[in-house]
């Protein structure tokens, strides 16, 4: 792309058959002109891409961009909707319609659209999302709010591309974000990897010949495997993405076929600045010990506190999948303990090599609020003291164990904790405050209480929700995907159909010979039995014959043969 400026009304961008350039910044001062490989949407959720004021530096987007064949998945944006749009439909007979539509844009990039908002069966589609509307001017307010609407605006999209060469297939992605995470094996997350920095495009190379990358061959020329696409440097979030992915080789005619498989876990419904947090009233209640002229000190035992996994509503969890919306809720057992307690210091551990991540730091502050949110207090309606603390997360596994442990440093306080007010981020870049129950209240003196740190264990098993069903097909024949959501007909993987119809046939085969086996015993009981009945009638007959023949014989007559001589 190149840019020719003399007046703002000047600007001529020429987009040519070769690389092109997302954005341009141009210095009306310097004359300068920088040409960009990122635009607001590539690196959302990051520091802007010139702090230059806007009085110096002109900030534009091509839209001669043609991005490839591409799988997105959207984000819910809940009470909000556009004022205005680019193109409205209607008669589009449902949302995944409404999507289609946004995803085929050719006038413009689609970025996000809503469905039966303005009207039955009525779509709107926008070049706009939260990324570009995050600098408006409040007095502009894009978005209207509409309790109850959802705006589907676009979050991740990949395109895939499998190249089958000689010895190994090679797996290229291209994503629309700056992408910061890992590419690696699903069955070797260790050995068969890539770690990805800040890019658009990366790759993954699979040896057929290796064991490290764990490539399959289940018919001469026919090789598979699967690979996950992780956001996260060490955790799997529901954010995710499965692919099975195939080289088929016609080794008659070498010809090379390839097929690709989509599995991407549901994104999990946030709030602008995706985090969630309750503000709760919080009532306490003061005493103290005393007298005149005599001083007596008493000690209360320090709060027996318990860490639960739970279901939003409350509900204890002892297994999950990859995105489910879980809890994880802090109690004090006797309700009529003066205490408060806040959390920090929690940390996930995959319960196998040490591998660990810090979710809540030393201030009670969540690292990172895509993963686990602030802690807040749960409402019991009782009043009085705070006897449940709770930290919102979606369900995330280590690629190296399906069991996750949770452990926290939990701290008693007297008479109130008062709750850390911290920075969290949203996922467009967007920074609010909130308040999370990470701090020890300062006091400025110490009573008598013997106030300890507590640390509290608990674990769960969580699934991935990459099951892949590979067919054994024609070459270049797609792989399809069963997964734990969608519009899968299947949840069941391929090496467990395979394992149970071999179970299933086997048993078959050996009823079927026991029952030949029994069938031929009988057989020759029968004949044998047959036979001898049949001997014995035989020798009755013939002997009464004889027997009533020789009744009926006469006394034989002696003949005088000297007569004759």
């Amino acid at each position: 792309m190149y840019l020719y400026k003399k007046t703002r009304t000047d600007v001529v961008i020429i987009c040519p058959i070769g690389r092109a350039r997302r954005s341009v910044n141009f210095n009306k001062e310097t004359g300068d002109c920088y040409l960009n490989d990122v635009d607001q949407f590539t690196v959302s959720g990051r520091p802007p891409i010139s702090n230059r004021s806007a009085d110096v530096v002109d900030y534009m987007e091509s839209n001669c961009v043609v991005e490839q064949p591409k799988m997105c998945d959207f984000a819910e944006v809940g009470g909000k909707l556009l004022r205005t749009v680019d193109a409205i439909y209607e008669n589009v007979p449902t949302a995944d319609r409404c999507k289609e539509i946004c995803l085929a844009s050719k006038e413009f990039q689609c970025r996000s659209f809503d469905y039966n908002e303005t009207g039955v069966n009525v779509c709107r589609v926008s070049h706009h999302s939260t990324s570009s509307l995050s600098q408006q001017q409040q007095d502009h307010r894009p978005y209207l709010t509409v309790a109850g609407a959802t705006t589907y605006q676009m979050s991740s999209c990949f395109s895939v591309k499998i190249d089958c060469r000689g010895a190994d297939m090679v797996a290229s992605v291209h994503t629309n974000r700056l992408f910061n995470g890992k590419v690696y094996a699903k069955n070797r997350p260790t050995s068969c990897v890539n770690d990805v920095k800040s890019t658009l495009d990366f790759e993954l190379r699979l040896d057929y010949h290796s064991p490290s990358c764990d490539v399959r061959q289940d018919q001469p020329g026919k090789f598979f495997t699967e690979i996950i696409i992780q956001h996260h440097d060490q955790i799997v979030t529901g954010q995710d993405i499965g692919l099975s992915v195939r080289c088929s080789y016609d080794l008659q005619n070498r010809s090379v076929g390839q097929g690709i498989e989509l599995a991407m876990a549901p994104a999990v419904e946030s709030d602008d600045d995706g985090a969630e947090s309750d503000a709760l009233d919080k009532n306490g209640s003061a005493g103290g010990i005393g007298g005149n002229g005599v001083e007596e000190t008493a000690f209360v035992i320090s709060p027996t506190v318990m860490m639960r996994i739970t279901n939003r509503a409350g509900g204890d969890i002892h297994a999950a999948q990859v995105g489910d919306p879980l809890s994880l809720r802090f109690h004090i057992l006797d309700d009529r303990s003066p205490y408060e307690i806040f959390v920090r210091e929690l940390i996930a551990l995959d319960g196998v090599d040490t591998s660990e991540i810090l979710l809540i730091d030393g201030d009670g502050c969540p690292t990172d609020p895509a993963i686990m949110g602030p802690i807040s207090a749960v409402d019991t309606g009782g009043g009085g003291t705070v006897k449940i603390l709770e930290a919102p997360f979606d369900a995330f596994k280590f690629p190296t164990s399906d069991i996750v442990q949770f452990k926290a440093l939990v701290t008693p306080c007297l008479p109130k904790c008062e709750p850390i007010n911290c920075n969290v981020v949203g996922h467009n870049g967007a920074v609010r405050r909130a308040d999370s129950f990470g701090r020890r209240r300062r006091r400025r003196s110490v009573g008598g209480g013997n106030q300890t740190e507590e640390v509290v264990f608990q674990e769960i098993r969580i699934e991935d929700k990459f099951k892949f069903e590979a067919q054994r097909g024609e070459p270049g024949h797609e792989i399809n995907f069963s997964g734990g959501s969608g519009t899968a007909t299947s949840t069941t993987s391929s090496g467990d159909q395979n394992t149970y119809w071999n179970t299933y046939a086997f048993a078959l085969v050996l009823v079927a010979f026991v029952v030949l086996q029994l069938f031929v015993i009988f057989a020759c009981w029968l004949c044998a039995t047959h036979r001898s009945r049949g001997n014995h009638e035989d020798a009755s007959i013939y002997e009464s014959a004889i027997s009533e023949y020789a009744s009926t014989v006469r006394t034989p007559i002696s003949w005088d043969n000297s007569y004759y001589k």
